[in-house]
């Protein structure tokens, strides 16, 4: 059974998908490849593990968090799972290129297929998506949108947004 609610953050409303138990999904709304509730899901109320997700997310916000321990459960693929653990491991406030994580999930040449599933990552900001970036260091994609990407690498590096889109400390 899928459970869902929306819940909201600094970066927008987020909807949150569960199994009763581990958190399954969580996407900024609107984004890219984010599901649309189906008729057999059922809505979440009053649910420990999302109550637990809003909490972390609120002090990841404020810079309380680095890091998540929520219960997750990932589906998909061999390749994708392979490259959504490689991804949890890149830490708070470092970012990691395509090419890299493609080595490190097994396949070095299957660059844009790490591309592809880092853009299929159904658990946004608990799998760190957002830290990986372009091999210039550049911004690339994000299901969430750049701005959001741009915000929360913006967050783990400590330094501030100005209106005018220019990073200072």
């Amino acid at each position: 059974m899928t459970f869902y609610t929306e819940i909201a953050s600094s970066w927008g409303p987020l909807l949150l998908l569960t199994d009763g138990d581990r958190l399954t999904g969580l996407y900024f709304s609107g984004a890219r490849h984010a599901p649309m509730p189906a008729t057999e899901w059922r809505r979440a109320t009053n649910m420990a593990l999302a109550a637990a997700v809003g909490r972390q997310l609120h002090e990841y916000a404020g810079g309380r968090r680095r890091e998540f321990d929520v219960p997750i459960a990932l589906c998909g693929t061999p390749f994708q799972l392979a490259v959504w653990e490689q991804i949890r491991g890149i830490p708070y406030g470092e970012t990691l290129s395509y090419g890299t994580l493609a080595a490190r999930a097994g396949n070095g040449r299957a660059v844009r297929a790490a591309g592809a599933a880092t853009g299929r990552n159904p658990i946004s900001i608990i799998v760190p998506c957002h830290r990986v970036v372009g091999s210039d260091g550049q911004l690339t994609g994000y299901a969430g949108g750049l701005e959001r990407k741009r915000a929360l690498l913006t967050l783990e590096s400590g330094r501030t947004a100005r209106q005018d889109g220019v990073l200072s400390f």
